[in-house]
């Protein structure tokens, strides 16, 4: 039986072989090739952890390809990603990073499939309740089933850009959906897009949750 760490290196000498000839792509090719090039691979990362994820990013036209590995959000899977990414070789204009950085600017738009989302449909509130940090997303027809709604997928990609993938996962304690009232200043609610600063005011208040750093 392989361990985790022949499964590791296996994976990373398999993906070397193709990532080697990535260095000098351009974004067109990058959004087109580097994604089917990273469907053969899914399967041998689902065999070190099944929440991990991976995707290609770059920034800069003349910055490295980013491959970015994540865990979907979950907290238990931090330290897989962390040591997978710890564990990467180096790469000729190719960084490997771990966890969907914050973006500036923040986005003010989401495309999913056609499907325009402005991040100013959505209003929030954060709160410090006895040391955890509740975050409450409110939206126009909240839905029922959340995996149903794409609205909810680009939410979750607007908090990555707003507070970075990491810090939502060790720093808010609960996530939960509301119907947006008809004036929502009224109950103390915020627009999304200002929700970056005032997680950084109260963010050092509160323990990281699930995963200690040493």
């Amino acid at each position: 039986m392989h361990t985790q760490v022949e499964t590791i290196n296996a994976f990373w000498a398999d993906l070397s072989e193709s990532l080697d000839g990535l260095s000098g792509v351009n974004l067109e090719q990058l959004a087109e090739d580097g994604e089917r090039l990273l469907n053969g691979f899914r399967a041998s990362l689902k065999a070190i952890d099944s929440n991990l994820t991976f995707h290609f990013e770059r920034s800069k036209e003349e910055g490295p390809v980013e491959l970015v590995f994540g865990c979907d959000g979950y907290p238990e899977s931090i330290h897989n990603v962390l040591t997978l990414v710890g564990a990467a070789p180096a790469f000729n204009g190719i960084e490997i990073r771990a966890f969907n950085d914050r973006h500036d600017p923040i986005p003010s738009m989401v495309n999913l499939g056609g499907e325009l989302c402005s991040i100013n449909d959505y209003w929030c509130s954060l709160r410090n309740i006895d040391g955890k940090l509740e975050l409450a997303i409110y939206m126009e027809d909240a839905p029922t089933v959340l995996e149903m709604d794409p609205r909810v997928e680009a939410v979750m990609i607007l908090l990555d850009a707003l507070i970075g993938e990491y810090e939502i996962m060790t720093r808010i304690w609960a996530l939960d959906w509301y119907d947006l009232p008809t004036c929502p200043v009224d109950f103390g609610l915020i627009p999304l897009a200002d929700l970056r600063a005032q997680f950084d005011q109260i963010k050092s208040r509160v323990q990281p949750i699930g995963i200690k750093l040493h």
